[in-house]
């Protein structure tokens, strides 16, 4: 599996800090590792300090916008560029996507619904439901719920929805991450995950059937755990994933844990994606303060899922 990949970079908001990570991602990754094309405004990332000799563009703007100032008319240009390198990784042109952050306020004064990439990258593909999961300094958590106000998580909540969840964790640990049968720990909603119904009865009522739903289909799921130690447990390694029910509750530890470090993961779509762990910045956006951390490992970690998944697919095939 040492054959070099092509990946597809998204530019993000221009007006945030994704030229900026991605012209350090141009030049930190090595052209032997992948072949990196540049989808978006392209004028926005040679002004931050791309686009290196020999990377491809696809140049798709429409406004021109300053660093640390948004503008919604940047909103079609923004969604386009998404829509088209998710469709050219379903082609088969490009085999895995990395995408610079998006702010989801100027995507909604444009015109556009999504609430942000996961849910944009679920209607293009048309297949699959789109799972989030976070990945840093060795932990991995899933949610079971994505952008919704908190007062809305409970009733979102399904054993059904909970246990596809855990089935598209399991499919995509083994087959993307190369885990074989990842051990996968499920959050309680409530605090000290309900004490036996002393907090409400969502434990009793909801997850703990999803689990037992999973794991007659053959996933390693246990639980409902107490979320304010299940992640100690997580990080010194009794559990190969957390699935938590909420964004903060599990995205909390995970950024504590490896800010900086972390790359955002989507499950179960026909397509290796990732991205950074943060947001736009439009408050240091210009001013050569963006950390690109978290966006070169989103690029390493988008090589080693798609070699994996096309090992895996190898594997399969030939056990036919």
């Amino acid at each position: 599996m040492s054959a070099r990949k092509r990946l597809a970079l998204t530019v993000g908001d221009p007006a945030g800090i994704g030229p900026e990570v991605v012209a350090a991602a141009l030049r930190a990754i090595p052209s032997a590792d992948a072949e990196l094309v540049v989808y978006g405004d392209i004028d926005a990332v040679r002004s931050a300090g791309g686009v290196v000799d020999g990377v491809a563009t696809r140049a798709i703007a429409s406004a021109r916008v300053r660093p640390g100032h948004p503008d919604p008319a940047a909103a079609r240009g923004v969604v386009l560029a998404i829509q088209t390198a998710a469709r050219d990784c379903l082609s088969g042109a490009i085999d895995a996507l990395v995408t610079a952050p998006i702010s989801k306020e100027v995507i909604a004064s444009g015109g556009f619904s999504y609430p942000g990439h996961t849910e944009l990258l679920e209607e293009t593909c048309g297949a699959g439901r789109a799972v989030m999961l976070l990945v840093g300094r060795g932990l991995r958590v899933g949610l079971a719920t994505i952008h919704c106000a908190l007062r809305e998580v409970p009733d979102r909540l399904s054993s059904a929805g909970i246990a596809e969840v855990l089935a598209i964790m399991h499919a995509d640990l083994e087959r993307r991450f190369g885990l074989r049968a990842p051990r996968i720990a499920v959050c309680g909603l409530n605090p000290h995950a309900g004490e036996a119904g002393r907090f409400s009865d969502e434990e009793a009522r909801v997850i703990a059937p999803a689990i037992a739903s999973a794991h007659a289909r053959g996933v390693a799921a246990s639980g409902p755990y107490s979320a304010d130690s299940l992640f100690h447990r997580a990080v010194s390694g009794e559990f190969d994933a957390v699935l938590a029910m909420y964004h903060d509750q599990g995205l909390g530890p995970l950024k504590t844990h490896a800010f900086g470090q972390a790359v955002n993961v989507t499950l179960g779509l026909p397509i290796v994606r990732t991205s950074v762990d943060h947001g736009t910045a439009f408050d240091i956006a210009g001013q050569g303060r963006a950390d690109a951390g978290s966006m070169i490992e989103a690029v390493r970690l988008a090589i080693e899922l798609s070699r994996n998944e096309k090992s895996s697919d190898g594997v399969k095939h030939s056990e036919r």
